[in-house]
């Protein structure tokens, strides 16, 4: 099966002041912790920026400028976790996961990423529980994604009974968490459940736009369920939207229509 993942995104947070003071050039009292957090907070935002652009140079050199500023600033170790692992560096990435996770442990965000990491790096058993750790902080707003991740991670270790049930249980916390939805959708179809699997994929469409993934699995069940006119739909997508796809070229090998 397919797994594909993505990375969560990084969450900032805003810094509490200190006490120390100077005075400024007006008169007026700024504070110097302040002042040093908006710092590392506009390089830690530009540095995510081109993270997220694939400008790697750029964004350590932001990234770096952010630890300067502020060497605490938990979410600047956690980008700096993400850059590394993105740039093929696994010992350094996990170095900075750690220590941001020193910092603050319940972070989800920084969890959710050490996770990806692990999965990633074949450590499933602990993947899953810092997955679980970051779903059960009861400040984060959306457990269900560490949930899905978390499914996902069980699915690449070969547990597609573990993984449905992380899957069941992020669809109830959020009825529309595609990551879930696409999944379930295989794993039905997996098992013979054809119309269990069709469902699946119609809510996974009410919430996203189709992937070559999606588009050939919507294939696949079609043929299962007899419905001509839906793999005929589901094909001239694929072949239209995603010709260089592996999913095209299987299609084309599979003779579909």
């Amino acid at each position: 099966m397919k797994i594909r993942q993505s990375f969560l995104v990084i969450l900032t947070a805003l810094w509490l002041c200190g006490c120390s003071q100077f005075t400024g050039s007006a008169g007026n009292t700024v504070s110097v912790s302040a002042r040093t957090n908006e710092i590392a907070e506009a390089n830690l935002n530009l540095g995510i920026a081109y993270l997220k652009r694939g400008e790697y140079e750029k964004a350590l050199a932001k990234l770096n400028k952010a630890l300067s500023s502020d060497p605490g600033y938990a979410p600047t170790y956690n980008a700096l976790g993400l850059l590394y692992q993105r740039i093929g560096k696994p010992e350094q990435a996990e170095q900075y996961y750690k220590r941001a996770i020193s910092i603050s442990p319940n972070d989800s965000s920084t969890l959710n990423n050490y996770g990806q990491f692990l999965c990633h790096n074949n450590r499933y058993d602990e993947a899953q529980e810092t997955f679980l750790s970051a779903a059960n902080n009861p400040l984060y707003d959306s457990p269900e994604v560490a949930i899905a991740n978390a499914g996902t991670c069980a699915l690449k270790n070969n547990q597609p009974d573990v993984a449905e049930s992380y899957f069941r249980d992020a669809l109830d916390k959020n009825p529309k968490v595609p990551a879930a939805l696409i999944q379930m959708s295989e794993l039905s179809y997996n098992g013979g459940n054809y119309l269990s699997a069709r469902a699946y994929l119609q809510r996974y469409l009410e919430v996203t736009e189709h992937t070559a993934n999606s588009l050939w699995l919507g294939i696949r069940i079609e043929q299962e369920l007899g419905d001509k006119n839906a793999i005929s739909s589901y094909a001239l997508l694929l072949r239209n939207n995603f010709p260089e796809s592996e999913e095209a070229k299987l299609l084309q090998e599979s003779g579909a229509k």
